[in-house]
C-alpha cells in the first residue's frame, strides 16, 4: 500500500498529460507545484496559490532551481482562486491539489479554514474537465484541523454521484491522527 503523499501523487500522475492546466491550491514548500510542472511539461500551465508570502517565495525558489517556466503564482486564499483564473480554464483543469493544515516549519496558528476550503472546492469543481480530479491531503492533528476535516468530508459526501465520484484513502491503525486523502473526480 502506498503512503499518503505517494498515493495522492499517483492519483494526479495517472491523469495529467503534457499540455494540461493544473492547480496547486496550497503551494506550501513547492513540492506539489514541482510535480505538476514536470507532468504538464513546458506546454502546460500550473497555477500555484497560497495565502502566505513565505510559501510563494519558497515555491518560486524550488521551481527556479529546477529551471521550470510554466508556473503562475497567486498570493491569495484558495477561496479566491477562481477569481484569478483565466476564463479558458473553465472545464479545462486536469488536476487540483490541496494540502490542508499549516505550512511546515512556519507559524502553526496560520491554518487552512473550513469555510475557505469549502468555498474553494465548490468554486473549483466547475473548472475540472471530465475525468479531472481534486486531490485533498487532509492534515487534521492540529487545533482546528478536526473541524475542517469534518466540513470537507461532509461536502464531499454530498456531491451528486451522477457528476462526481469521491474516494477516501486512509490508514486506520496509525497513531497521532495521520493525514488522509480525499479525491473528487468529475465524471
Amino acid at each position: 500500500m502506498l503512503p499518503i503523499i505517494p498515493f495522492a501523487h499517483s492519483l494526479i500522475e495517472e491523469i495529467v498529460q503534457p499540455g494540461d492546466q493544473v492547480i496547486d491550491a496550497t503551494c506550501g514548500n513547492g513540492n506539489d507545484t514541482l510535480l505538476l510542472s514536470t507532468l504538464v511539461e513546458e506546454t502546460g500551465n500550473v497555477y500555484a496559490s497560497d495565502i502566505q508570502e513565505q510559501a510563494i517565495h519558497t515555491t518560486q525558489q524550488t521551481i527556479q532551481e529546477h529551471k521550470r517556466n510554466n508556473v503562475s503564482y497567486i498570493l491569495d486564499s484558495h477561496a479566491n482562486l477562481a477569481e484569478h483564473l483565466p476564463s479558458c480554464t473553465k472545464e479545462n483543469i486536469a488536476a487540483i491539489i490541496f494540502n490542508l493544515g499549516y505550512l511546515p516549519k512556519s507559524d502553526k496558528k496560520i491554518i487552512t479554514q473550513p469555510a475557505s476550503t469549502k468555498k474553494a472546492i465548490t468554486q473549483l469543481l466547475p473548472y475540472l474537465k471530465k475525468g479531472g480530479r481534486i486531490v485533498l491531503v487532509i492534515y487534521h492533528g492540529h487545533v482546528g484541523g478536526e473541524i475542517e476535516k469534518d466540513a470537507v468530508l461532509k461536502l464531499a459526501a454530498e456531491l451528486d454521484q451522477k457528476q462526481y465520484q469521491v474516494l477516501q484513502y486512509q490508514f486506520i491503525n496509525q497513531q497521532n491522527t495521520p493525514p488522509f486523502v480525499v479525491a473528487i473526480e468529475r465524471k
